[in-house]
């Protein structure tokens, strides 16, 4: 990965419709969005990955009028992820998360097993009673997925552009989203850049010394 050029780089705001993303490279991207870690690997995520142009157009369609700006982005991406997030977290989630470790042999001493699905129920129960900020935590870990898919995107040539810009009132229903016991948190654009709309100018960032403290 040249980290010197993706320092230099400008997220891209307009798409070549014309480009797609290769189908062995998509699945690449989902198989890494797919391993992207959450705290305690609770998993709290489902992802409707649009690659029609009827499921991308139903998405323009419903992102609510002062959002319109984001719908070309979106019909002219290769794919779009609807990135969602449970809207709680029922016991029967819980113990599909401790079920597939078991299956999968994540920790092969039992006790240990144990010793993890104790430590994990309590740290739940410190969120959900204690700080009371459960939904909001478990969205978190739906962000630090988007960052790493971003950056997975990148070393495989294809731009990720993250957006916000949308009614996620008008996205669930569309989508029936809720149904599900999730909500849309983010939204992330896949494809390649229009060349003859890409940015050239710098970036602007503060200094590093306004930034960084050392102690």
């Amino acid at each position: 990965m040249d980290l010197d050029k993706l320092m230099g780089k400008h997220l891209t705001r307009y798409f070549d419709p014309s480009k797609t993303i290769p189908e062995e490279t998509l699945q690449q991207l989902l198989k890494f969005l797919r391993s992207t870690p959450s705290s305690t690997n609770i998993q709290p995520n489902h992802f409707y990955v649009l690659a029609t142009d009827e499921g991308k157009k139903q998405l323009a369609d419903n992102l609510g009028e002062r959002f319109q700006d984001n719908a070309e982005k979106i019909l002219n991406s290769s794919h779009t992820i609807i990135l969602t997030t449970r809207a709680d977290l029922p016991e029967s989630h819980i113990d599909a998360v401790f079920n597939k470790e078991r299956a999968d042999g994540r920790f092969p001493d039992p006790a240990k097993q144990e010793l993890w699905e104790s430590m994990t129920r309590d740290f739940l129960n410190l969120r959900n009673y204690g700080y009371k900020d459960l939904n909001h935590w478990m969205e978190k870990q739906t962000y630090m997925a988007v960052g790493l898919t971003m950056m997975a995107a990148a070393e495989l040539g294809v731009e990720a552009t993250p957006l916000e810009g949308f009614d996620p009132a008008s996205v669930d229903k569309a989508f029936k989203i809720r149904e599900t016991g999730h909500a849309t948190t983010v939204l992330l654009a896949l494809g390649y850049p229009d060349p003859k709309k890409q940015y050239s100018n710098p970036i602007s960032r503060f200094d590093a010394d306004e930034l960084f403290t050392f102690v």
